[in-house]
């Protein structure tokens, strides 16, 4: 059974009844949360919100609604909005604002700090495809926290309720947080997408290429976990295979002359992973610069 710990009883709401504040609600919910009150400018976004938490229209509200009846409130609009909803909103003196975004800090909430709430956000390290997909994803994801206390023993706590795990960033960390979180998740949609279009050239439709390709992908993400870095990676570089480089350099100058940056700055900054793995050894990591410059 579920043991309440206190933060657990404070009533609830969402600015904003899109995939992350619906699936955030579902589970948060589903952990023993009150959700009080949603807003949104799409009446069938708040209705499909309501659906997720098991609750009737009577929970749809204005923006102002939700600061009214709410403790504390998630605003989870698209990025460009939260500063708008922040100063259009009268907030109340105690009550707490968050917000969900990946490249903002805790600075776009100032307007609500103003009027005496307290403020801070909460960023779920995970890919928001879906509502069904993000709410079942979220359970093992790691949440990126700024505020200040109480509000942080709070947020630490509905990510146990959401049975994740937190980092806290400091001020002006987020955007370089954000950047990461970009070049490991959508960057490498565009590599896969990159990778399959290569291989419609040698006659293997994209749907094949993704088949083929999947199970490469989770041994890939699957050695991250288990053998970490740098010791994970694998191929030509941390090989030292000079011979299939200058092939694969060749093949793309013929097939693909768009791809050979991409290849040679990706190549370039695997060689000092595979310098710190320690199989490559300093005269083959040279030589192999020396090629991916050219």
């Amino acid at each position: 059974m579920f043991v309440f710990r206190g933060y657990e009883m404070l009533k609830l709401g969402f600015i904003g009844a899109g995939t992350v504040g619906t699936a955030l609600a579902a589970k948060l919910h589903a952990g023993g949360y009150a959700i009080a009150a949603v807003a949104d400018c799409s009446r069938a976004s708040s209705e499909r919100f309501t659906g997720y938490i098991g609750s009737d229209s009577s929970i749809i509200c204005t923006s102002q609604e939700v600061a009214d009846r709410a403790e504390l409130v998630f605003v989870t609009t698209p990025d460009d909005i939260i500063a708008v909803v922040t100063r259009e909103v009268i907030w109340h003196t105690g009550q707490s604002v968050v917000h969900c975004s990946g490249a903002y800090s805790v600075d776009i909430l100032e307007p609500a700090k103003q009027k005496g709430a307290r403020v801070g956000s909460i960023h779920p390290m995970q890919t928001f495809a879906s509502i069904d997909y993000a709410r079942d994803n979220l359970p093992g994801s790691s949440f990126a926290l700024e505020a200040e206390e109480p509000l942080l023993s709070v947020l630490k706590e509905m990510v146990t309720v959401l049975e994740g795990y937190w980092i806290k960033l400091k001020p002006g960390d987020k955007v370089l947080y954000h950047a990461a979180a970009t070049i490991s998740c959508n960057y490498l949609v565009t590599l896969v997408k990159l990778a399959t279009d290569l291989w419609e050239q040698c006659g293997v439709s994209r749907p094949e290429a993704v088949r083929a390709l999947l199970p490469l992908l989770r041994g890939t993400v699957g050695n991250i976990a288990n053998i970490g870095l740098p010791g994970c990676l694998t191929g030509p570089i941390a090989r030292g295979d000079v011979g299939t480089i200058r092939k694969h350099l060749d093949a793309l100058a013929e097939a693909a002359p768009s791809l050979l940056p991409i290849y040679k700055q990706l190549g370039q900054e695997t060689v000092p992973v595979a310098l710190e793995k320690g199989k490559l050894d300093k005269d083959k990591a040279e030589e192999i610069n020396r090629i991916l410059k050219c």
